[in-house]
């Protein structure tokens, strides 16, 4: 891997600019994050961080919404905002020498937004059809309802929002929650591309110097969550859900716990695939995935089967999280390197993925990453740790959902 270019600067108010050159590319890619993600929305008002992220796009600056949506079409920029469960994302790509003015517009969008009445309720119906459709799909639904259970408030929030709390949210909440949380402090600009620090960061001054605000204090919550549970749903299909608690980004052990799901679930040659699905047939979708916070994290498996074959299918999966630890081999840890290398090679040529990570790194570790230190960190692994990591992160207290006509028996042990 090439030597990277990171240059990183903090603006007097809070605002972190990070820039990373990557000189054989001729675009450039931003992501802009700041602090009003689901965690900081008000109780009971799940929705107002994926409201206010479609409310932003609907005019900023002296632009109306058609107006703001041409000037980006102009310069050729692909862009979504994204609300999360700690920040809302602005993430955007375009050719290089259109980043100045790609900027300027960004900065409306998070300094100057119109937010009007009108352009809330028609964000409220699209809304209100988003979580219909979820409705719609079992699986959406189910690891949605799943975090509800695995985290505490306020991160097992729905970054999506929720229909039971939709109609209670008004304009003024989401315009508030503009006010508390498109803050400078804790905000993290990523730029990747064909880019020069110092000009960006000169511009950055002039565009955001005169943002100001702190981010708003979390208050966290400490439910007790049911080891499992079910939902009932009339259908010829159940869906398995299932957490556990794994280790997060900023943990030493992170790579560890990547290897060890990727040997669960990187691909048709992983332990889930091969022995749930092909060798028993039991089920049409399986699947698990390492899902971090800031300071904690869950592995969240998902499987899909026929109501028939539900009880075994869950069987089945539960026991192959726990042996995990059991003959973990040379050609699974090849396998898991291999797909690791051709992830970063991708990463090493897309500005917009080397910008996210940008902006992920900062928030989570307060460094950054480069691409060749997650390289070695990965090629370092060996057998050995991966079975020291699952010994040490069992999967143990688990917590299990299904959804489908009849609940499913999940051993004590579990």
């Amino acid at each position: 891997m090439p030597n990277q270019q990171i240059e990183i600067h903090t603006l007097d108010n809070g605002l972190t600019i990070i820039t990373e050159k990557m000189t054989a590319v001729r675009s450039a890619a931003i992501a802009l994050s700041i602090p009003a993600g689901g965690c900081y929305e008000p109780s009971g008002k799940n929705g107002v961080a994926s409201l206010l992220s479609d409310l932003m796009l609907r005019g900023a600056g002296d632009n109306d919404s058609r107006a703001l949506s041409v000037a980006f079409d102009n310069l050729g920029v692909q862009y979504h905002l994204s609300p999360g469960w700690h920040q809302i994302t602005f993430s955007a790509a375009t050719i290089a020498d259109r980043l100045p003015e790609t900027l300027r517009l960004v900065a409306d969008i998070f300094l100057r937004p119109q937010l009007k009445q009108d352009s809330f309720e028609m964000c409220k119906i699209g809304r209100e059809q988003t979580l219909r459709s979820i409705e719609d799909e079992p699986r959406q639904m189910l690891m949605i309802e799943l975090r509800k259970r695995c985290y505490t408030p306020p991160w097992n929030r729905s970054s999506e929002g929720s229909l039971e709390n939709l109609s209670e949210i008004s304009h003024q909440d989401v315009r508030t929650h503009f006010q508390n949380c498109s803050v400078p402090t804790g905000a993290i600009l990523g730029i990747a591309g064909d880019v020069d620090a110092s000009q960006i960061v000169s511009q950055c001054e002039q565009l955001f110097g005169s943002w100001s605000g702190e981010a708003p204090r979390l208050s966290q919550g400490s439910e007790p969550k049911p080891t499992s549970n079910h939902i009932e749903h009339d259908s010829t299909q159940t869906q398995i859900g299932i957490a556990y608690r794994a280790v997060p980004y900023r943990d030493p052990d992170y790579y560890r716990a990547w290897t060890a799901v990727n040997i669960l679930s990187g691909g048709m040659s992983s332990r889930l695939f091969t022995k749930v699905r092909e060798e028993r047939g039991l089920c049409y979708a399986i699947g698990a995935s390492l899902n971090t916070l800031k300071e904690e994290a869950r592995i969240l498996c998902y499987a899909g089967t026929t109501n028939d074959r539900a009880q075994e299918t869950l069987d089945v999966t539960i026991e192959e999280l726990k042996n995990i630890d059991q003959d973990v081999t040379e050609s699974e840890l090849q396998r898991c390197q291999a797909r690791a290398k051709s992830s970063l090679i991708m990463q090493e040529e897309s500005t917009m993925a080397r910008a996210s990570s940008l902006v992920r790194d900062w928030f989570h570790l307060g460094r950054i990453t480069t691409l060749g230190e997650v390289r070695e960190r990965i090629e370092s692994i060996r057998p050995e740790d991966v079975t020291a990591y699952a010994q040490a992160h069992p999967a143990n207290e688990l917590q299990v959902l299904t959804i489908g006509p009849e609940p499913l028996q999940v051993s004590e042990s579990a």
